[in-house]
């Protein structure tokens, strides 16, 4: 599914909405467990699990940049700081599974938010994949594909 992206007073949102056919401590281990999280985002790596503790970000030229955990509950909420906007997972119990929420806060859309939709949105669909034991494919192609929808859909937004 498409994000959905919404003007709000000091910015803009991006919702995206999955359903997993497995437990929310399934996923949850996905988005915090290093071992996990680097079979869908290998550059993030999780140092300080808690509210004002750290996620690092490899910016594969030897040097990490330290991301702010600024809310966080256990089998339920991370949200942390992404540049200058945020990134928050919520994750909720369903009978068959569990929802998961991505909303991303931005403070103002850019020559780059596009990119960043496209890379969220083929993440949790690895992530999906993952959980189903199934392979992805090509990242990259999906990427592209994801990026001309995002970018039409950014280009709304524009001024």
């Amino acid at each position: 599914m498409i994000a959905e992206i919404i003007a709000v007073p000091k910015g803009f949102t991006a919702t995206f909405e999955f359903h997993y056919k497995h437990s929310a401590d399934r996923v949850w281990a996905m988005l915090t467990q290093n071992e996990l999280l680097k079979e869908w985002f290998s550059e993030l790596r999780v140092k300080d699990l808690r509210t004002g503790g750290i996620i690092e970000f490899d910016m594969q030229d030897g040097t990490f940049l330290e991301l702010e955990i600024t809310d966080f509950e256990r089998n339920s909420v991370l949200e942390f700081i992404w540049g200058e906007d945020k990134v928050r997972f919520e994750l909720f119990p369903e009978r068959e599974g569990c929802r998961l929420q991505l909303i991303e806060t931005m403070g103002k859309i850019t020559d780059h938010t596009a990119k960043d939709l496209s890379g969220w949105h083929v993440c949790l669909e690895v992530i999906a994949a993952l959980l189903d034991g199934k392979p992805f494919g090509n990242r990259k192609i999906v990427w592209e594909n994801r990026y001309e929808v995002y970018s039409a859909l950014v280009d709304k937004f524009r001024n």
